[in-house]
């Protein structure tokens, strides 16, 4: 959101830090800070800027772009550090405490009022004053007679006590004997049951309680005094109870009765663990004690006799008073004019009604900030009579203590007395009682005197028809006065406005200006504070910042109150709004301090101007705090949000003009009310969310359409009535088409949708794996059912397999694992048949009787007769599957970890399958062969880890297949499609061989042990010492991503609990996979068991369609039916329902592992977590990373500027001046530098990469590529800069991988892979290629990718997404690619057969040559645009000569170059100044030197000679297959010094001897 919620004009405060790209355009502002969301990728105009820069449109401008523009970062948004995976929580974060009441919470339901006071005759021990205090709840017991004073003095306390809470029954009980109070007692607890019972003791006219802890009464003639001990009282009304002692020494009852309380309760536990009826400790009974046990009540005559009590139930009363004792106000203003002051108390529009309701917002407040959470929670937020009492508590304590009486509780609470807030509270007294002369003007002199605000207060309620027509009394011609409001809240409101807006907001260390850690009651003090550090020392170490939240405004509490006013609502809206969007912990506080139901109640009836900001709050309690999705579905509050993302952007709502982004907030907050709750999903289905969220697909705002499909994925989720109406209407279609969408979030989202669709899980919970593919479809038959899954994940596959982004591909392989789990008998015909024919393929077998495979898929589509279209359904049924089947192994050996991680569990559990299936036991399958193996291991070009399998070798009785012989990789040009067509098995389309990826099914992951269950391979160790531990078995370990939940699972461990696997059959209760035990069956064709095989997949299908009736919710997926004790065919291959009977038991015992669990929707819930309102601490000023962006800015000028001066000298001066020489392992094959660090990264001739600081020789770090052995990394770029660098690598095997954290001085952690994908596809086996060569262009986010291929691909970074495929229209590879620097289109490429071609991506894909240059005769070593002319360029080929074009002219070379008559080994081209340089080759008879020459574009002699002397002659076969070079040249982008790297592992650095510049 980032500060674009647009709200009326004129609410002060209201985005204090806006933040606007210099455009002003906010979708640009909005989005560089995504999180959940995409960077530049999900605007469909490709304008958004992920650093807040401006962007020129490339479609528009032909211009290069002015240096002062910052370039944006690319692979830095959110999901490239965690690849959708939920970020855990920083090491320390404090628990958060249960904001609401807990489910044992107080609810007080009736009150004894016992009154000991025995007019005119005083208790013994009590000597009182002259005149001394005399009234009792507001009335004087000596101006009537005694048994009438004190039956209204009854009535008025029990008036008082109803002010409180009037729901609730009182019953007053005067001078009673100890037997009466007994049986008032007891007879009150049996009304209240199990809630609590108040019982307030008034003991002003009974002797002082005794030490002991006994209280007194009366006997029946009123003769004597009688102790009744506080035991009994608690034996008659048990708990839980709320205890207040209004007498003098009341002490002596609250710190007896906590004596015998703990005694009770500690007897209670040793005899029987507790109290019958689930009656809680009298430990937990609530006391308010009127004063210390040493204690005397104040006796002053001004103040009544009942301070105590006046205090608790009449507030206003005894502090207007209070305030008249101790200030001077003019005019003299009386006791008995207060008493006039005019209003109701609650009426909040009037002058009593505002000092009640400033009162209770400064209590509670008060207590906010001075109690722990748990005790303020407790006492609070949980009934409304406790949280009255205890608010008012506050100000008797603040009162009392001024008369040396020390009020007291249990719970005991710090003193609250001095608090800076009663300041506020004596000023809003101050500012009504100054008006209170002119109020009272006009009042009627006859009005009776009230003695309490609250008698008169009921007696105006009885006469409200009076008064409405008894009119004005005002004198004629005369204004009445206007009452002038307090402007405590609007100042309250502005202080919380300033703490946001000035930096309150901001991060700050740990200490007493943070946010304070409460820790739970049982390790608090007495005073309910605590001596612990707010976090604990060792627990920030290790953050990333040290810093944590500061501490909450004070206000927070006040805001609440302030939301009951219809004036200040938007106002406080809007603050709170901004206060939530600090984090989690903020809306964790305004939960705490009871927020919920107030919002919740504006729901209800919101205007049109409140619901932006609802429905911002809304989405971050959500996010919190899912459980919020029960009160939201009881008060229909969904409703609300269910009409605001159907709703039309109609003209009326002006007040709306970010409303895609608020539906986007609907669309989350609808989903977390159905995630996991099948009321809220049937809500969200009656209100047509769902179909509001379809129409929601096709919206500009990624973030809708990303939400909407998450919304969709969670409506659906386990629910069959829903998927039904959904693919009655194909919408899983719909969601097919959004898989070519821009953002890679919305990709993900939409695959996320589709696997709950065929039954994965979208539940918070990790072990609900789901299952049960699309649920019933009862609505078409078994083959359409079969039909929509198979269609669903083909479609889908074929759209994604090769997405750039690993998070979508990642949400792929869920997808293909829930068809796996419910189809697994066509995949282990498909992995059969991958089988026999790759195994045909290796032993180069030609006869065409001798295929297995190919004759078995004859036999089974001949055995469909004569019904040419059912053959052709089956057809495409078996070539779809085997499709995804191929697809799969590639993804299992994919370059990302997680992915391949999570493709490995799925191909094992096929794998596994297979391996107990019939084919087994099949005479003629090679399945019982282990393949040969080749002597030569170095002819492995998938290079991985061989392993123990799991524990195949020991149940199977089969041979587990060794390591067999890689092979070079095939053209892809016959895929299983037409293989199945053609009903002949030819060549397969494969990318590494069949058996390899059976022999690697874990890659390069180690295998966990039988009992491992679940694991994850082991964290890299990020000392030095991983350099010893990277490589295991001559196999490279490429560095890990920053976050890799990824775990195998391997299918044969044990299940963890009960509720992990399936009961076994009877019949299936032998060991998984032992086929001795199994009766001999006779022989039987491949045919026959494919048809077994899938006959008992239909047979599942039709067990999983028979309980159509019942509603299946994942939580009840896998249910019992009728299929003898066993679980469901659903859950299970096991069917008896087969007829076919060696299809029997297969894969009983296999441990069910799939669907695959996807954690992308609580990763996408993220951003409702993060602030969207202010800028992320790199964009703040004076932030550390703000200030090193501002060096790095400045300190980049300042090289471009030196460079740029030093470029006009060096094409006159001499290049000899030797700089540094490194020295490496290996052949340094590719080198780049990095333009603004002193940073070279070297890459050898296999997979080794190493960085270094080449000003100080140092090395800074060396990590390993893991591009398989054999190949080697063929191209190197350092990309973003400007603002840091990301290594990008291509290999190859087409693989391109980017790293980040290679320099040590910037961050702590290990290097980590960014991203990773596979750049090309369509790489051809050349005996001497160029491998992959790629060119990076950081002006448009453009990855050009060529190589040993006839396409060069283009790759969008901000979408990382192919964006097309231009064909070479060349028969060799390409050997260099180069951009423009500008925004053009246009770049150049160089071939092996010598041509260089022009190619203009705006042109169609095979038609985009713009022109073609053949005068070279041998390979183009490299291809370079001129450093200062627009329009030529330069080639260097192997055969030493060197040219300069003008694609503008002939085409013949403008020049031409003959530098070496032995060859030409490498070649480059300044950037900035007018120099080239080439290296000579190496011939067998000529290799003790290599030259190094620069020439000047305008000199004829050179400008420098670098020789090079070898002491050993090069290998006669290339170190490496790629690349025919025997160096590597390059210079660097900026500076005045070029690196040669020569065979022998050294790279020299040279440079340019400039004349001092001044």
């Amino acid at each position: 959101m980032n500060g674009h919620h647009h709200y009326p004009e004129g609410i002060n405060g209201w985005l204090p830090n806006r933040h606007e790209g210099p455009d002003g355009d906010d979708e640009t502002a909005r989005d560089h800070r995504s999180s959940t969301r995409s960077d530049p990728s999900s605007s469909q105009n490709g304008m958004r800027g992920m650093n807040g820069g401006y962007e020129p449109d490339m479609r528009t401008s032909v211009t290069d772009l002015p240096d002062a523009v910052p370039l944006l970062p690319y692979w830095s948004a959110k999901r490239h550090l965690t690849c959708g995976n939920p970020t855990p929580p920083p090491p320390g974060t404090p628990k958060m405490v249960p904001w609401r009441a807990a489910p044992g919470k107080i609810k007080t339901a009736h009150a004894a009022l016992v009154l000991c006071l025995n007019i005119d005759v005083d208790p013994p021990d009590i000597i009182k004053t002259n005149p001394c205090a005399v009234l009792e709840a507001w009335v004087d017991p000596h101006t009537m007679p005694s048994h009438k004073a004190l039956e209204v003095i009854g009535t008025n306390l029990q008036h008082q006590f109803e002010g409180l809470n009037p729901k609730i029954s009182y019953k007053p009980i005067l001078d009673p004997s100890k037997e009466d109070l007994k049986r008032f007692c007891v007879t009150l607890r049996k009304q209240a049951m199990e809630d609590a019972v108040l019982f307030h003791y008034n003991g002003h006219g009974v002797p002082k309680p005794t030490p002991s802890g006994e209280l007194w009464c009366f006997n029946r003639n009123y003769t004597q005094y009688i102790p009744v001990a506080l035991q009994e009282i608690q034996s008659w009304l048990r708990s839980p109870c709320i205890f207040i002692w209004d007498c003098s020494a009341a002490g002596n009852l609250l710190s007896n009765f906590v004596k015998f309380a703990e005694q009770r309760d500690n007897e209670a536990k040793l005899h029987g663990g507790g109290y019958p009826d689930n009656m809680p400790p009298f430990s937990d009974c609530i006391q308010l004690a009127a004063c210390a046990a040493d204690e005397q009540l104040p006796s002053c005559p001004e103040l009544p006799a009942d301070l105590f009590t006046s205090c608790l139930t009449s507030p206003i009363d005894i502090a207007l008073r209070y305030f008249l004792l101790t200030n001077d106000l003019p005019h003299g203003i009386q006791t008995d004019q207060v008493m006039q002051l005019p209003g109701d108390l609650k009426d909040r529009r009037t002058p009593l009604g505002e000092l009640n309701w400033i009162f209770t917002a400064i209590t509670d407040t008060i207590a906010w900030t001075t109690f722990p959470r748990e005790v303020f929670t407790r006492l609070y937020r949980s009934d409304l009579l406790i949280a009255s009492l205890f608010r008012n508590f506050l100000l008797a304590e603040r009162i009392m203590k001024n008369y040396h009486c020390t009020p007291h509780t249990y719970p005991p609470l710090p003193p609250t007395n001095t608090h800076p807030l009663w300041a506020s509270w004596d000023l809003a007294v101050d500012a009504c009682l100054r008006q209170l002369p002119e109020l009272l003007k006009n009042s009627e002199s006859t009005a009776p005197k009230d003695v309490s605000l609250g008698a008169r207060n009921r007696r105006q309620a009885t006469r409200t028809d009076q008064v409405a027509q008894t009119g004005s009394s005002t004198a004629p011609g005369e204004k009445p006065y206007t009452y002038i409001p307090s402007r405590f809240f609007t100042d309250q409101l502005t202080a919380f406005e300033v703490w946001i807006s000035r930096g309150g907001s901001a991060l700050t260390k740990p200490g007493p200006l943070s946010l304070p850690i409460h820790l739970p009651a049982d390790q608090l003090g007495l005073d309910g504070t605590t001596d612990l550090a707010p976090y604990p020392a060792n627990t920030l170490e290790h953050s990333e910042h040290h810093l944590v939240p500061r501490k909450p405004p004070d206000q927070l509490p006040i805001v609440l109150q302030v939301l009951l006013s219809q004036p200040h609502r938007l106002r406080a809206l809007i603050l709170l709004s901004q206060f939530v969007d600090l984090g989690p912990w903020a809306v964790h506080l305004a939960l705490t301090i009871g927020i919920f139901p107030y919002i919740a109640r504006l729901l209800q009836a919101a205007g049109q101007d409140l619901k932006p900001v609802l429905i911002f709050i809304w989405a971050r309690i959500s996010a919190v705090d899912p459980s919020c999705q029960v009160d939201l579905y009881n008060n229909h509050g969904y409703k609300y949000f269910a009409s605001a993302l159907a709703g039309q952007d109609d003209p009326r709502q002006g007040l709306f003009p970010n409303g895609s982004e608020h539906k986007a907030m609907c669309a989350f907050i609808l989903s977390t009310i159905a995630r996991d709750y099948v009321h809220g999903q049937n809500a969200c289905w009656r209100e047509r969310v769902l179909d509001s969220c379809f129409e929601h697909l096709d919206e500009g705002d990624f973030l809708l359409r990303q939400w909407s499909a998450l919304c969709i994925a969670q409506i659906w989720d386990g629910n069959d009535e829903i998927k039904v109406y959904a693919a009655e209407r194909d919408l899983q279609d719909k969601l097919i088409t959004l898989l070519s969408d821009d953002s890679p979030e919305v990709r993900s989202a939409a695959l996320y949708a589709l696997s709950t669709f065929l039954g994965a899980s979208g539940s918070a919970d990790l072990n609900k794996l789901g299952g049960g593919g699309s649920g019933t479809m009862y609505h078409c038959d078994e083959r359409t059912h079969l039909r929509i899954e198979v269609v669903v994940v083909t479609g889908a596959t074929l759209a994604i397999k090769e997405d750039a982004s690993p998070m979508v591909r990642k949400e792929l392989l869920v997808l293909i694992s829930c068809l796996v789990k419910e189809w697994r008998g066509y995949f282990i015909v498909c992995a059969w048949i991958y089988w026999e024919e790759d195994r045909r393929w290796k032993e180069g077998e030609e006869n065409p009787d001798d295929d297995v495979a190919a004759n078995a898929i004859m036999e089974w589509l001949d055995s469909f007769g004569d019904d040419e279209a059912y053959r052709a359904e089956n057809r495409v049924l078996l070539s779809s599957f085997f499709t995804i089947f191929s697809i799969l192994l590639e993804l299992s050996v994919d370059p990302y970890q997680e992915v391949a991680t999570n493709a490995q569990t799925v191909v094992d559990y096929i794998m596994a399958l297979l391996l107990e299936s019939p084919f087994t036991r099949l005479e003629s399958t090679t399945l019982n062969r282990p393949p040969s193996t080749p002597s030569d291991a170095k002819s492995y070009v998938n290079g991985t880890r061989t392993r123990v399998p799991s524990n195949q070798s020991t149940q199977t009785g089969i041979q587990p297949p060794p390591s067999p012989a890689g092979r070079p990789q095939l053209t892809r040009s016959e895929t299983m499609t037409n293989t199945i067509q053609n009903g002949v098995s030819s060549t397969l389309r494969r990318t590494s061989s069949f058996a390899n990826a059976l022999r690697s099914l874990a890659g390069n992951i180690a295998f966990p042990t039988l009992e491992d269950g679940r694991s994850s391979p082991k964290p890299q160790q990020t000392s030095h010492d991983q350099e010893r531990t990277e490589v295991v078995q001559g196999v490279s370990r490429p560095p890990s991503p920053n976050l890799n939940f990824a775990q195998y699972t391997s299918i044969y461990s044990r299940p963890e609990s009960p509720q992990d696997g399936y009961p076994l059959p009877a019949s299936a209760s032998h060991t998984a996979g032992t086929f001795e035990s199994q009766p001999p069956t006779g022989a039987f064709l491949p045919s026959e068991a494919m048809d077994a095989l899938m006959a008992e997949d239909m047979e599942r299908l039709r067990a999983r369609r028979r309980v159509s009736g019942q509603a299946r919710h994942h939580g009840h997926s896998h249910h019992r039916d009728d299929y003898g004790g066993g679980a469901s065919p659903s859950g299970s291959t096991f069917s008896v329902d087969s007829n076919v009977i060696f299809g029997l038991g297969t894969g009983v015992g296999v441990r069910d592992v799939l669907p695959l669990k996807s954690r992308f929707y609580d990763w996408c819930c993220e951003y409702f977590k993060e602030p969207q309102m202010r800028q992320p601490e790199a964009d703040e000023p004076g932030s550390v990373q703000y200030n090193y962006q501002v060096w790095r800015q400045q300190r980049n000028e300042q090289v471009i500027e030196d460079t740029h001066r030093q470029a006009l000298e060096a094409p006159r001066c001499k290049w000899d001046k030797p700089v540094t020489t490194i020295q490496i392992n290996g052949l340094p094959l590719s080198l780049a530098f990095h333009a603004f660090d002193p940073h070279l990264v070297i890459a050898n001739e296999s997979d080794m990469i190493t960085v270094w600081d080449w000003i100080k020789r140092k090395r800074l770090n060396r990590f390993w590529n893991g591009n398989p052995r054999g190949t080697s990394i063929t191209s190197l770029h350092i990309i973003n800069q400007d603002v840091g660098g990301i290594v990008l690598t291509a290999a190859a095997d087409g693989m391109i991988r980017l790293y980040r954290n290679y320099d040590p001085n910037l961050s702590n952690g290990p290097v980590q892979m960014v991203s990773a994908f596979r750049g090309l596809n369509e790489v051809l086996q050349v005996k001497r290629g160029s491998g992959v060569v790629t060119d990076w262009k950081q002006a448009g986010g453009t990855l050009l990718v060529g190589g040993d291929s006839r396409i060069i691909r283009v790759w969008d970074a901000h979408t990382e997404s192919q964006v097309m495929d231009l064909d070479t229209n060349a028969e060799s590879p390409i050997t260099a690619l180069t951009s423009d620097s500008g925004s053009s289109s246009v770049f150049l490429a160089s071939f092996a057969d010598g041509s260089v071609k022009i190619f203009d991506r705006r042109l169609e894909e095979d038609d985009a040559v713009v022109r073609s240059y053949h005068q070279h005769t041998s390979w183009v070593q490299n291809v370079k645009w001129h450093p200062t002319l627009v329009g030529q360029f330069l080639s260097g080929s192997s055969d030493g000569e060197v040219k300069l074009w003008d694609y503008r002219g002939g085409d013949a070379p403008l020049q031409t170059w003959d530098l070496y008559s032995q060859g030409l080994s490498a070649f480059d081209v300044h950037e900035q100044t007018e120099v080239f340089a080439a290296t000579s080759a190496l011939m067998v008879s000529n290799w003790r030197t290599q030259r190094t020459e620069v020439h000047g574009l305008a000199t004829k002699r050179p400008l420098g000679l670098l020789s090079t002397n070898l002491t050993i002659p090069p290998p006669r076969e290339s170190m490496t297959p790629f690349t025919p070079r025997t160096s590597s040249l390059v210079f660097h982008p900026r500076e005045m010094v070029y690196a040669v790297g020569s065979w022998d592992g050294t790279v020299r650095i040279t440079g340019c001897k400039l004349p001092s510049v001044s």
